[in-house]
């Protein structure tokens, strides 16, 4: 398969609405194709290199692109021939090493048209945007290997590498698929929730539910295999060394191999949460030492067990999960948790959990699976205010004291592959996130006018709002009423923001027929 090939179809995936078409585009350009194609071409459409970050930033590829001369084009490469090169730019080592990454790359780029030069570049700076969300893309591998639609989401389900089940789908079939399995040390996508306008409201869907605190720290998998531990981030992201409290804590359990789910926090001495941008500082670093640790102090509080010496869990019910996570862990690694059907125990509970500083609550259905990477209805997040997150469209520029930096945000909703805008705000910025949101902002402009930058939609923030309202403004037809910022996700992908699906369920609770 060759470079143009997979960019024609990435730029024809990416103009497109249709998902339907999507699929089609997709499945075609993946039929009979080799396995090894199959492999890189899944990894390139999905956004990421399989040698990972390979030493080039913007300033690299900015640089690069200078080296390359318009006549210098010739026949589009090979996807084998690419992942050589990006091989041996990942190899590249010791001094003059960033001089020749970029001639490499700049190789690279001589040997492709203009449009595909853009989509390496985006390739390599984890940037690519083509329009092809993850479901798609594995719809599409199932329809071009021949594959049942489950067996080849549930094997997605338990690897953080679609590559390789596209790879083992196209080989070995169904089979092949069955082999996936729950391993300590690999990590799984976490199950997501969905949002309760109120406690009665969730327990209206979810009858003698368990509910259990929901803290608003950093979402954490722990893997252990008799002394090896590993920690994951929501983004899958190994950060063991960042977090050596989490790696003790497990170290401490009576088993030999665990997987758990749970947050990581960083609480004050009165045991009340710090704010979430207080706990990402664990997180924002590589080590951690004992000047750190006594500053930040990490707690982590545990909600889940997917697997326990041998034995795994992720397809038993929750009630289950729950049993053995509580006969492997003292109380003090466990989030607090009730389990009732009564709405005025409940709702003390979530008072509860507000008044020590907490988000507010989780409640699950006892007999729940647990959908790795899915936001299902069985885990609903009940809060005080309501929250949305939201993907910045654009921002204005400020006026008075707010001259010079971005300050209106344009906010919108995933509705499929596209976004749809619902409001703006200005409330809730501080002069920090002014300037680090103009910064931010800029670096991902696609296009401007006298008072306004458009940015590409990748940024995802927290948006408090007091309600939904009907708006002839906007393409939904809903708009947000008082939103204002609480605060910037940085570990969550603009994949995972609310869907305007989510909104419309707020818009229709809040304004019954």
């Amino acid at each position: 398969m060759l470079l143009s090939e997979l960019g024609n179809v990435s730029r024809e995936v990416a103009a497109t609405r249709s998902r339907l078409k999507k699929r089609a585009l997709l499945a075609e350009l993946l039929e009979g194709a080799s396995v090894e194609d199959v492999r890189l071409a899944v990894s390139y459409l999905s956004g990421a290199l399989p040698q990972g970050r390979i030493g080039l930033g913007p300033a690299s590829v900015t640089r690069a692109f200078d080296l390359v001369q318009p006549e210098s084009e010739s026949e589009s490469p090979s996807l084998t021939a690419l992942d050589a090169t990006f091989d041996r730019i990942a190899g590249v080592s010791g001094k003059g090493s960033k001089t020749a990454r970029e001639q490499l790359f700049a190789s690279v780029l001589s040997s492709a048209d203009e449009l595909d030069r853009g989509f390496l570049a985006g390739l390599v700076l984890g940037e690519l945007r083509q329009g092809a969300l993850e479901a798609i893309l594995l719809e599409s591998i199932a329809d071009a290997a021949a594959v049942d639609d489950a067996a080849l989401r549930r094997a997605a389900m338990l690897t953080a590498d679609p590559a390789k089940v596209a790879a083992v789908a196209f080989e070995e079939g169904e089979t092949g698929l069955a082999r996936f399995r729950l391993t300590p040390l690999s990590p799984v996508r976490p199950m997501l929730a969905q949002p309760a306008e109120t406690m009665d409201a969730a327990l209206e869907s979810i009858p003698d539910a368990a509910i259990e605190y929901k803290l608003d720290g950093a979402r954490v998998q722990v893997h252990r295999e008799g002394d090896d531990v590993r920690v994951f981030t929501r983004q899958l992201n190994d950060v063991t060394a960042s977090v050596p409290e989490i790696v003790e804590a497990a170290l401490a359990l009576p088993v030999r191999s665990i997987v758990l789910d749970g947050e990581a926090i960083v609480l004050r001495a009165d045991g009340r949460p710090q704010p979430f941008q207080v706990t990402m500082r664990r997180f924002g670093r590589r080590t951690s030492n004992d000047e750190i640790r006594a500053s930040l102090p990490l707690s982590a509080f545990f909600f889940d067990c997917l697997y326990a010496d041998g034995e795994e869990l992720i397809d038993a019910p929750y009630r289950d999960r729950y049993g053995a996570l509580r006969s492997l862990t003292p109380g003090d690694l466990r989030a607090p948790r009730i389990e009732t059907g009564d709405p005025a125990e409940a709702s003390r509970f979530l008072s509860r959990a507000l008044d020590e500083g907490h988000e507010g609550v989780m409640v699950k259905a006892p007999d729940s699976l647990y959908a790795a990477g899915n936001r299902g209805a069985d885990w609903l997040k009940v809060k005080n205010a309501h929250t949305l997150d939201l993907i910045v469209l654009a921002a204005e520029w400020g006026s008075g004291r707010r001259k010079g930096w971005l300050s209106n945000l344009h906010l919108g909703a995933r509705d499929g592959d596209d976004v749809v805008m619902l409001g703006k705000t200005f409330k809730g910025l501080t002069d920090k996130t002014l300037k680090w949101q103009t910064e931010a902002l800029l670096a991902r402009e696609s296009s401007r006018d006298e008072y306004t930058v458009h940015v590409r939609p990748e940024l995802v923030v927290e948006i408090a709002v007091n309600d939904i309202q009907a708006s002839p403004h906007y393409p939904a037809g809903m708009a947000l009423r008082f939103a204002r910022v609480k605060r910037y996700r940085d570990d969550k992908t603009a994949a995972e923001a609310d869907t305007i699906d989510t909104v419309r369920k707020l818009f229709d609770q809040q304004n019954p027929q």
